[in-house]
């Protein structure tokens, strides 16, 4: 598992991950599973549960979105670095 943190936001990647390139983000207690997209965007992935935890404002998701899109490149990084 690869792990950085950035403002406040946990982002993994677990060794099990496959195609397409994804992360997960936990601030606090949500998880937000972003896609890595090939043209240096992210978003949610496309599933239902992309947001884990009722609970999660808008707020939250936007924030760990914008954190990731910040980060893309050295979370690109960190998946190739798991699944190269």
């Amino acid at each position: 598992m690869g792990l950085l943190r950035f403002d406040g936001v946990r982002f993994t990647v677990y060794t099990m991950e496959h195609e397409p390139r994804r992360v997960h983000g936990f601030y606090g207690e949500v998880e937000v599973i972003v896609d890595l997209r090939p043209d240096g965007t992210v978003s949610l992935v496309n599933r239902t549960n992309a947001i884990r935890t009722s609970s999660a404002t808008k707020d939250e998701v936007k924030h760990v979105l914008a954190v990731a899109a910040a980060h893309f490149q050295e979370l690109a990084r960190l998946w190739e670095a798991r699944h190269g």
